[in-house]
């Protein structure tokens, strides 16, 4: 992808503003997580209830450590090691600097690395984590394709096309409740896993 646009990416959503980017499961809607107002504007557009939280993108789990966004278990350490960058989300224990609008007030964050070289190379020219949810209207179907998006969202971002998704949404994962919260990809996998640790 022609670096231009990832860069107009990324300063869009410095401004507040909304992106939607492709990952290796279905495109995202990504807007600066740690900026209530704009993940505020993530709700709105989606048409989301407040009460259901909202992950987090980072290109690399370290950065969410080092950054401050969360705090992890070793065994949570071990996990994001085995299945990030992936088709995964982790719920760690937030810190202060995310913001209760991303997570409806809870004190645990799904943190997402997704596995995906056009959103890592955004991700990689942000000093923020983006908002990590499907780029729909809330209750239809993940979009698998640019053109499958609703005209409501497509037209309040910034669009990045990367052809067609795999579309198999990722597997939300507890630890602290040994829970499964979504299953998608690899949840045969993160059960095994679960077990055996």
């Amino acid at each position: 992808m022609d670096s231009d646009v990832l860069e107009r990416a990324a300063t869009v959503i410095h401004d507040g503003e909304l992106v939607v980017y492709p990952t290796e499961t279905v495109y995202g809607l990504g807007a600066d997580a740690l900026t209530p107002a704009a993940v505020e504007r993530v709700f709105s557009i989606k048409g989301r209830d407040r009460s259901k939280p909202i992950s987090l993108a980072v290109p690399r789990f370290d950065v969410a450590l080092e950054e401050g966004y969360v705090r992890a278990t070793d065994r949570e350490r071990r996990f994001a090691a085995e299945f990030l960058p992936g088709p995964v989300t982790l719920l760690c224990e937030r810190r202060a600097r995310v913001p209760g609008v991303l997570t409806a007030d809870r004190d645990r964050v799904g943190v997402r690395v997704p596995d995906c070289n056009r959103a890592l190379s955004l991700l990689e020219r942000l000093d923020t984590p983006i908002t990590s949810t499907s780029a729909n209207v809330s209750g239809e179907p993940s979009a698998r394709r640019v053109e499958d998006i609703d005209e409501s969202v497509r037209n309040a971002a910034v669009v990045l096309d990367g052809g067609q998704t795999p579309g198999t949404e990722s597997t939300v994962v507890d630890l602290s409740t040994e829970t499964i919260h979504r299953r998608g990809s690899k949840a045969d996998r993160i059960d095994a896993w679960l077990t055996d640790n």
